[in-house]
């Protein structure tokens, strides 16, 4: 057992969807420590190309809205003139609408729901063909889809469609895993809790604060989101399909709720 390259990326090439800020820029910056080449995505052109140049040589920009489903194509489009083959697949573009239920917006639906659950799947399917080619049964193609603890729990904030969406969303990778291990594709998901970023602004500005609610006693910090994709997307996590990773301190699976009497 040669446990020294478990971890190892060397020589893979990764697709990171909002790979610009937050959790992504954290996979993004993993990945390319491990030794993978590395392609972000992102809306903004500017924020995508900022990002790109400050990750350095091995990591690549390629400005894209994969919010319709001619946007997924057009990024497969993209990455494949640069890469007959891709290796990792992490779908973690997303965004979040809060409002309070009797004036809960259909567009605050639509474009939740899109951009979380449709889009990761004909993402994925755009590029069905590059994964296929990188990926064997003896060495898998990955697919990581990003979820959320609010698909495993209720959060107290009124984020309907957010909260839908990211159980969704566990639930279709554990269906597209089931489809796509046929074909040397691995598909998993990572379910983030507190972390500092734009979409959790309450982690941003008031870790401290969120921290006291947290078994672990902090927020989670970029080594503990690229540890776990590094996981999954190397040799180490080989045998891990349709799991859902969740990486929250404990705040899921090890908080005690408040007893009843009477």
């Amino acid at each position: 057992m040669d446990t020294s390259t478990l971890f190892r990326l060397d020589g893979r090439v990764a697709l990171v969807t909002g790979g610009s800020r937050g959790i992504g820029k954290m996979i993004a910056t993993g990945f390319i420590g491990m030794g993978a080449k590395v392609y972000i995505s992102s809306r903004r052109a500017d924020a995508c190309e900022q990002t790109a140049a400050e990750l350095g040589e091995h990591c690549i920009a390629l400005p894209a809205d994969v919010s319709s489903v001619d946007g997924c194509k057009a990024l497969a489009a993209q990455l494949a003139e640069h890469e007959p083959a891709l290796d990792i697949l992490v779908n973690n573009a997303g965004a979040a609408w809060g409002e309070p239920f009797d004036s809960f917006p259909e567009k605050g639906w639509d474009k939740v729901m899109d951009l979380n659950v449709k889009s990761p799947f004909f993402l994925t399917q755009a590029l069905h063909g590059a994964l296929k080619s990188a990926g064997s049964s003896d060495k898998p193609a990955k697919v990581i889809n990003i979820t959320s603890i609010d698909g495993q729990r209720l959060n107290a904030w009124e984020t309907y469609s957010y909260q839908a969406s990211k159980a969704a969303l566990i639930h279709l990778t554990r269906r597209m895993a089931a489809r796509l291990i046929q074909d040397g594709i691995n598909v998993t998901s990572i379910a983030p809790g507190a972390f500092a970023s734009d979409m959790n602004k309450a982690a941003r500005d008031h870790g401290n604060s969120v921290a006291k609610a947290i078994p672990a006693r902090r927020i989670g910090e970029a080594e503990d989101m690229a540890a776990a994709a590094i996981y999954l997307a190397s040799r180490a996590g080989d045998y891990v399909v349709g799991e859902t990773i969740t990486v929250d301190g404990g705040l899921v699976n090890a908080s005690v709720g408040a007893s009843i009497d009477g």
